[in-house]
């Protein structure tokens, strides 16, 4: 009997996954199959031209070639309103921990707002800032798909 359950709770399941997120279920040969997470953010990076977007010192201004790979991302985020990012920013690694955390915060701040402007839902993308607490990545943010 309670396997019964198991079963019959895990078919409950999927069938729902699948009517929620038509991006896993199965499509004609016109359409490729995007299967799992790991999948569509490897499609991302591919249509967008990568996740990772880099600023001046001391800067969130987006410059040419972050508003390029961003308008690139925003157009993949059209095309799939089922996915949601989360945008990281980083602080310069010379800058004080605090410092680094708000500069990282208005970095991903103005990744998501430029994102919002080219017609992504602004439910579909979340920031945070990680400051100095990821060295190697200062002065950039990092767009992930969640």
């Amino acid at each position: 009997m309670r396997r019964a359950i198991l079963l019959f709770t895990a078919i409950a399941i999927a069938s729902v996954a699948e009517a929620q997120l038509p991006f896993l279920s199965k499509r004609g040969p016109a359409q490729p199959v995007v299967q799992g997470i790991d999948a569509l953010r490897a499609d991302f990076a591919a249509q967008s031209g990568g996740t990772t977007v880099y600023f001046g010192n001391d800067s969130s201004i987006l410059g040419v070639p972050a508003r390029t790979m961003l308008t690139a991302q925003a157009a993949w985020l059209r095309r799939h309103p089922e996915v949601v990012v989360r945008v990281e920013g980083y602080g310069d690694t010379g800058d004080t921990r605090d410092h680094a955390l708000a500069v990282g915060a208005k970095r991903a701040e103005e990744a998501r707002a430029y994102l919002v402007l080219l017609g992504v839902p602004a439910a579909q993308v979340s920031t945070s800032s990680w400051g100095k607490e990821r060295p190697g990545l200062g002065r950039a943010i990092t767009v992930l798909v969640r």
